[in-house]
This record gives structure tokens, C-alpha cells and sequence, in this order.
């Protein structure tokens, strides 16, 4: 007979986490799992300085910082803007391309003013830039950004006003490059140069016929929001050589969408680029930048596939293949090597960021059966009593498989006959919670025997849904990782500590919107999802912090304030030696005040509303003034304190 003390006593080692959470895979060269059973987040320089993340959260928290709370290491960031620039500057050098690689950051990805005041502090020595889809960022990046070499990529929907603003900040000292995106923008050009009598820098986005793929598949192509068909460049061409602008027109520009997961897919992009830019060369412009956009994937789950969650190749293979295309249509063609631009937005800013949130509950029952085995039970309960003994009876030697799965369906069989019952009146409420509690404790019993003998089948699969968990979660999905709801996308999940100890069930999240679609039950798992994630048991007396990691990109952008929940504390994190580090800044979460505010509630107004009543009520003897004057205390005190809970 099978011995539950064989299993609960097993011993849980390092080595178990990280298969079971596969840090290994997706954690790169930044997450590990260190001796004491936390997680730690390493610098990645040449000293591999560290930190204990369990125990970074515990102190921020004695800072009276709590969660939900997300976590920026500077070292991180500075790591990928390095080995983005290095990886271009190894491809340049190995194929001996004749020019230079400069990126630029497309603030659509972080628009957070300290986070951008890095990336340019940052990229500085590689003159790197920043890339601007509308007015709103164009102004940021025309104040943030100083080097005088750096580029600012003018994309998105332009008026007059933003391309005046662009044409006259290269009297600042900018390098600015006007492109046109849709055909509405050479007019508009023309016009404003004639006005300023001032010209810029013009690049032309082209559509390419290069398909690409995963969720972003559909937004390139002939039929894509941005961009020029090659009638429309020719035309634009014209227009350009007539205006006396031809010589002004320097860069191509093209994007095949986010996160690219496979090569193949950026390698027919670049072919067909080259040759568009070879051929703007033979039309009479002066090619000099090729900007090859963004789509530079990461590695969500670390499966190093093209899926939609991974890439099937490194960062030194994408700038080979950018670097190596490029010189090879050039050189076909006797034209000069471009300045390489690229727009990697999600490969610089998603690993630097960790987004940590606490439990506040679950729903996890562990069910005792205490039922009279006499003629009081009703003809179901019994049955099921029998099918519950027969399983606890199986001997894990013998080969029971057809018993077990035999077993499990005359379980469902049973449950499905109380829930007739009940509905017909012949079941009262305590006999349907005791079928519940014997229903629970058959599929544990089974979980124990085929955990233990390493069975998966198909007809047992429905058992780890109802034996599943909540965990509830203090944020919001639609805040902090909106993406997880919009598009399915998968982040690593994974408690911050306890990895010396065995998980001891398996659970999804809900988090604090009242939403059903406000949780997270899609997990990695080997390079597929998986609904459940293995979590340790939860104790109310006990801190349990689980951490979203590669969350840095689009997330805070894309976020809203579903169910008014505002921003979390974010907080930059220099790591200064192993184990010590230094806070350089802190973003305060919003408070309700605050976000009020946002939907035109003047809080003033709210409390005088709140104080006319309470007097009202007084009058009316329904309150007394000490009720009164802790209701009004209260809500004053709310006001000022986070949209998210405390324990």
C-alpha cells in the first residue's frame, strides 16, 4: 500500500527549483537561485556582484515600502544597452563592414523619466538615441536628449507642429530625422521647409512584402498601418527631386513587427530592404542610415524556439545577420555602408525590471472526511465512501493504471449524480459539501499515487483542476502586466524564496480587480503554458512574495487604471558589491487622492460629502459624533494611503 510518509518527507533540493521553475532556461545570465533557497539578481560585470531579491523586498519593506512594488536594477539595463552595442560592434568587425552601428530606444516601450534618463546615460558612449511615435514624446525626447550625435527617429502620425518642432530642433544641435510614414507627410515637409526655410533630415518607411509571424504577423505587409507601398515611394521620390529635397531624403526605415521569434523571418526582411535601399541610391538620394526597426525578440520561456514566447537565435546572431545582409547588397552594388539604426526597445528593458507582489489569501482547503460509515448516508455518499477506500487501498507495486483511471471516473460518475440530486431537491446543502470533501480527497489520493510512479494520462488530467488553487494576489493585472491579458503573453513566474523547500500544491492567481478576467493562470512550462504553477503552502502569519520577471517593456505604458488601481511604488536599484546595494530612486505609488483626481473627483468635495451626511445622520440619531468622527478620519487617511492593500 502506498505510504504518504514516503513523499512528504521527500527531500526538496536547489536542483528541483530550478527544473521546476526552469530559471536556468529563461533567467539568462541575471536570475539564479542562490544557497539560501532565494532568488538573486546578478550585475553581470567582470566582479558578478549579486543580491538576495527575498531579502532586498524585506528591507524595502522595513523602509515602509510595501508591495506591490516593481524593482529596476540600473546594472541590468546598462548590461543590455552594452551587449546590444557590443554585438553589432563584434559583427562590424568579423565581416569588416565599413561603418557604424548607433541604436535608439523607442520610448513607446518605458516612458518612465528615469528610466529614459538611464538608457541615455547609458548608451552615451555608443551615441545612442531615442525613437518618437507621437507629439506627447517628442517633447520628452527633445529635452531629455543632449548628445549631439545620438539620432531622434520621428515616426507616427505628424502634423505640422511636430514636423516645424522637428526641422527647428536641429538648430539646437539635434540629429533629428523626419520619416515619412504616410503620404500626407511630404507635403507637410515641403510646406514647412518652404516656411522655416530650414531642411531636415528625411527618412522613408517601406512596406515590405517580407511575411512575418506570431501575434504581430498581421501588422506588416501591404496592408499595414504605417509605411509606403513602392508606388508610393517612387511617387514620393518624384516629389522629393522636384522640391529639391532629394538630396535630404538619408535613411530607409521598415519594421516587421515585436518580437520576432524566428531568423529566418528578419533575414527575407533584410533582403528586401537592402535592395530597396540600393535602389533609392541609383534613384539620386544619398543613403546614408538604414534603420532596420524593432522586433528584436527575448527569450520568455527559454526555450530558444520560434515561438511566441522565445526566439530560435542569440543577440550576436541577429546583429550578424543585419550587419552581413546589409554589406552584401552594398558591396553587390558598389554603394557605401550604411549607419546601422535599430529600435530594440523590448530586448533592452524587459530583463531589468521585476514586478513583486505579495499573497494576501487563497482558497486552498485541506478537506477531513468526517462522515458516518452507517445507513444515515444517502446511496451516493456511500458509493463514493467504497470508491475512496478501493483507492487508498492500491498498492503502488502492482500495475493499477486501468484501476486508477477505473476508479477516477466512477468518482466524476458520482458527482455528477449528487449534482442531479441536488437540483431535483432530493440532496440538502450538507450532503452536497460532504460529496465535495470525498470527491477532493479521492483525486488526492490518486495525485499521491501517480506523482509517485510518474504516470500522466489522458483521463486523469482533469484531476489537478479540481485539487487547484487560488492564490490572491495584491495588484492588478490590467496595471502592471496588462499584456498577460490582452495577448497571452507568457512572463516567468516564480516565488522569490523557500526554494529549499517542496511546493506543496499547484495554483493560479487573482488579483484585486473585480474582473474575471483579473488573474494569471498561464505558466511556462517547457517550452509550451501550462494553467497551474507549482507554489508553496500559504501562511497568513508569514510574508509570500512571488515575482513577475521580464516585465520591463510595454507593461507600465500599456497599463490602466481598471477598478482605480494606480501606479506601484518603482523603485532603481544600483547593485554597489554582493550583497549591498544602493537605492538611487523611488517613483511613489499613486494614491487614491491621486488617481481620483484623474477622473475629474475633487477629494476636497468627496469629504465634504462625507461630512454633511455623517452631520445628517447625528441629527438623526443614527450616528454618534465618536462613529462620526472615525467614519471622517478614515476616509481622509484612505485618501492619501495606496490604491493596493496592506496585510
Amino acid at each position: 500500500m502506498f505510504n504518504q510518509e514516503n513523499t512528504s518527507n521527500t527531500q526538496w533540493s536547489i536542483s528541483d527549483s530550478i527544473r521546476t521553475y526552469e530559471i536556468d532556461k529563461w533567467g539568462d545570465k541575471y536570475f539564479f537561485i542562490n544557497k539560501k533557497g532565494n532568488i538573486a539578481i546578478s550585475n553581470n560585470t567582470n566582479d558578478k556582484k549579486s543580491i538576495d531579491l527575498f531579502k532586498l523586498v524585506e528591507e524595502i519593506q522595513n523602509r515602509d515600502i510595501k508591495p506591490p512594488l516593481i524593482l529596476r536594477f540600473n546594472d541590468v539595463l546598462k548590461d543590455r544597452i552594452s551587449e546590444l552595442n557590443n554585438s553589432f560592434i563584434n559583427a562590424i568587425k568579423f565581416y569588416s563592414y565599413k561603418n557604424r552601428y548607433q541604436g535608439v530606444f523607442p520610448i513607446k516601450c518605458n516612458q518612465q523619466k528615469t528610466m529614459l534618463e538611464k538608457i541615455i546615460e547609458y548608451g552615451s558612449e555608443w551615441d545612442f538615441g531615442l525613437e518618437v511615435g507621437s507629439k506627447s514624446e517628442l517633447l520628452i525626447a527633445l529635452s531629455l536628449l543632449k548628445n549631439e550625435r545620438a539620432f531622434l527617429i520621428c515616426n507616427g502620425y505628424k502634423d505640422k507642429n511636430y514636423i516645424e518642432m522637428a526641422i527647428l530642433a536641429r538648430k539646437l544641435g539635434k540629429r533629428p530625422v523626419i520619416v515619412i510614414e504616410q503620404r500626407d507627410d511630404v507635403k507637410k515637409i515641403i510646406d514647412s521647409v518652404k516656411k522655416l526655410g530650414s531642411k531636415p533630415i528625411i527618412g522613408i518607411r517601406t512596406k515590405l512584402s517580407s511575411k512575418s509571424s506570431g501575434r504581430w504577423g498581421k501588422s506588416v505587409g501591404d496592408k499595414s498601418k504605417f509605411g509606403l507601398s513602392i508606388p508610393e515611394i517612387m511617387t514620393t521620390v518624384e516629389e522629393l527631386r522636384d522640391s529639391q529635397l532629394l538630396d535630404e531624403l538619408n535613411l530607409l526605415h521598415f519594421h516587421i513587427g515585436s518580437q520576432i521569434s524566428d531568423i529566418k523571418i528578419i533575414k527575407n526582411a533584410l533582403q528586401e530592404a537592402s535592395q530597396i535601399f540600393v535602389e533609392l541610391n541609383k534613384l539620386g538620394a544619398h543613403m546614408k542610415y538604414i534603420d532596420v526597426g524593432g522586433g528584436l525578440g527575448i527569450d520568455y520561456d527559454g526555450s530558444k524556439t520560434p515561438t511566441s514566447n522565445s526566439t530560435n537565435y542569440s543577440l550576436q546572431n541577429y546583429a550578424n545577420d543585419v550587419v552581413a545582409t546589409l554589406k552584401d547588397y552594398c558591396d553587390q552594388n558598389n554603394v557605401d555602408h550604411p549607419i546601422i539604426i535599430s529600435e530594440s526597445g523590448r530586448s533592452i528593458a524587459s530583463h531589468c525590471s521585476v514586478l513583486i507582489f505579495n499573497v494576501l489569501g487563497t482558497n486552498n482547503e485541506n478537506y477531513e472526511i468526517n462522515i458516518k460509515g452507517d445507513n444515515s448516508n444517502s446511496l451516493i455518499i456511500k458509493n463514493l465512501l467504497d470508491t475512496l477506500n478501493q483507492i487508498k487501498s492500491l498498492n503502488t507495486d502492482d500495475d493499477n493504471l486501468s484501476k486508477i483511471i477505473e476508479l477516477w471516473n466512477d468518482t466524476k460518475k458520482f458527482k455528477d449524480d449528487s449534482l442531479s440530486s441536488f437540483r431535483l431537491g432530493y440532496m440538502n446543502l450538507t450532503e452536497r459539501a460532504h460529496v465535495e470533501k470525498i470527491v477532493w480527497k479521492c483525486a488526492k489520493e490518486i495525485t499521491k499515487i501517480i506523482e509517485y510512479k510518474n504516470i500522466i494520462h489522458s483521463d486523469l488530467s482533469d484531476i489537478k483542476s479540481i485539487l487547484a488553487s487560488i492564490y490572491y494576489a495584491n495588484f492588478s493585472v490590467f496595471k502592471s502586466i496588462p499584456d498577460t491579458w490582452a495577448i497571452n503573453q507568457i512572463f516567468p513566474i516564480i516565488p522569490i524564496h523557500r526554494h529549499t523547500e517542496k511546493p506543496a500544491l499547484e495554483a493560479s492567481f487573482a488579483d484585486l480587480t473585480c474582473d474575471s478576467d483579473g488573474k494569471l493562470n498561464n505558466f511556462i512550462d517547457k517550452g509550451n503554458s501550462k494553467s497551474l504553477l507549482h507554489l508553496h503552502r500559504f501562511n497568513k502569519d508569514e510574508d509570500y512574495f512571488i515575482g513577475i520577471f521580464l516585465s520591463g517593456a510595454y507593461q507600465e505604458p500599456l497599463g490602466n487604471l481598471h477598478n482605480l488601481f494606480g501606479n506601484t511604488n518603482i523603485i532603481h536599484i544600483d547593485i554597489t558589491s554582493s550583497e549591498d546595494y544602493k537605492i538611487t530612486n523611488m517613483i511613489k505609488e499613486d494614491s487614491k487622492a491621486e488617481i481620483l483626481k484623474v477622473f475629474d473627483y475633487n477629494v476636497d468635495d468627496l469629504l465634504e460629502r462625507i461630512r454633511l451626511k455623517c452631520e445628517s445622520a447625528i441629527n438623526n440619531k443614527k450616528i454618534t459624533i465618536a462613529e462620526s468622527k472615525k467614519l471622517i478620519t478614515q476616509f481622509e487617511s484612505s485618501l492619501r494611503e495606496s490604491t493596493y492593500l496592506s496585510k
